[in-house]
């Protein structure tokens, strides 16, 4: 653990993980702030305020299933620096634009036929963002540090993303929607400076003409990676959990909302928590293992994550016997007897994911030659997009057919089984 903190002492690794840092503090700062907006001042019914979620979720992944190809052959093509720069720099016109969406909707002006759409645009656009520096920031990894530096880095750059999710996601619910309007900005323009201090990771291939056609160029990537055994187990593995991630993550507002009875700042709580559970379970993994990377414990992971879901899904209809129907305060819901029973299984949900996707991630870029990380890493993308929509799709149908968020839970729940089997399966075939 000492040994992966001294990376970020070292200009090889230090510019590209607060560049990253940033980057995910921005667009969760961005996404938390208009979704619990909308949901807790436009719409008044969970089915609504559900579709909004979902819709949000997936207009921010899409990119991902649609340029992932084209962001892996560029990554793999030309200099992941100069990409950097020019993704950072593209960023501050997209959070103005997001900037202008969110002073509308404070304003009250024209918010349905204005100010969403504005909003949902810019989302598109911080997916489009995501997309292209996605594989870079794993993809470079191998070639800025050793081999035996790789998984403990792969450790700090998640753990790092969800602690900035986590700050994101809390401030999105605390402070008042004109300030995350002036603060995406600013955020913005500090992760285009440090993203020009990355060092030059020039491409270690010959270079070759870029498919510019998506859906050709996505089939061939897919179809190049997934033959690799280890990489199809892996990517499955993720993608399954990606898509439980995505179920949750669509839940979180609605579920705190009307199940249990408390305002934005609650469901901004809860996404932290999920985000605190996430780091932790990254550094207690990479230590666990040592920094030799291995599938071993993923299964016993997935399987704590859905029994954690389970227990989640009880103390969530226990909530709702004892729920007496009126909005709490972030301390009012503290001080329910629920609470940290509530508060614990979220975080153990998310502490057992943290556990089980990081060592996938790192089969991601070691399997591999260097110069073929970033199109593995969006071969990846493409299919956890792809799941992750699927799980929008699901969460949409199941709440307009009447199905209540805390009966979904079990749903999800019961998806961590077949991950437990990928995972055991891809553990006997590598390790």
């Amino acid at each position: 653990m000492q040994a992966s903190l001294r990376l970020l002492t070292k200009r090889r690794f230090l510019p590209l993980f607060i560049t990253q840092l940033l980057g995910a503090f921005n667009d969760n700062l961005f996404k938390n702030a208009m979704v619990l907006f909308v949901v807790y001042t436009v719409y008044n019914d969970e089915k609504s305020e559900t579709w909004f979620s979902a819709l949000a979720t997936g207009v921010f992944i899409l990119p991902f299933f649609l340029l992932s190809a084209l962001s892996g052959q560029l990554a793999d093509q030309r200099d992941k620096a100069t990409i950097i720069r020019i993704v950072k720099a593209a960023e501050i016109v997209i959070m103005g634009v997001g900037a202008a969406g969110l002073a509308l909707i404070w304003s009250g002006i024209a918010v349905h036929v204005l100010a969403i759409p504005l909003l949902l645009v810019a989302l598109f656009a911080m997916g489009v963002h995501s997309t292209f520096f996605g594989p870079i920031k794993y993809a470079i990894l191998p070639q800025h540090l050793h081999d035996e530096e790789v998984l403990g880095g792969t450790g700090l750059v998640e753990a790092g993303t969800y602690i900035a999710i986590l700050a994101g996601t809390i401030l999105a619910g605390v402070i008042p929607v004109q300030v995350a309007a002036v603060g995406i900005v600013l955020t913005a323009v500090i992760g285009w400076l440090t993203g020009r201090q990355v060092p030059p990771a020039p491409s270690l291939l010959e270079r070759q003409p870029i498919d510019f056609h998506i859906i050709r160029s996505s089939i061939t990537l897919v179809r190049g990676t997934m033959h690799i055994r280890r990489l199809y187990l892996a990517i499955i593995a993720i993608s399954f959990f990606w898509a439980v991630g995505t179920v949750l993550f669509i839940q979180f507002p609605p579920l705190v909302k009307n199940v249990l009875s408390a305002d934005k700042s609650v469901a901004s709580l809860f996404l932290g928590i999920f985000s605190v559970g996430i780091a932790i379970g990254s550094v207690a993994i990479n230590r666990l293992l040592g920094g030799h990377v291995s599938a071993k414990y993923a299964p016993a992971s997935v399987i704590g994550m859905g029994i954690s879901i389970v227990a989640f899904h009880v103390v969530c209809d226990l909530w709702m016997a004892q729920s007496t129907g009126q909005m709490l305060s972030l301390s009012a819901f503290l001080s329910h007897p629920l609470a940290i029973p509530l508060s614990v299984c979220l975080l153990l949900v998310a502490t057992f994911g943290g556990m089980f996707v990081v060592p996938l991630y790192a089969f991601l870029t070691t399997t591999v030659e260097k110069c073929e990380a970033a199109r593995t890493v969006a071969a990846n993308n493409i299919v956890n997009s792809g799941a992750m929509v699927l799980g929008s799709l699901l969460t949409i149908s199941l709440s307009l057919a009447g199905m209540s968020v805390v009966n979904q839970l079990l749903l999800v729940a019961a998806l961590c089984l077949p991950c437990a089997a990928i995972a055991w399966t891809l553990h006997k075939a590598c390790d």
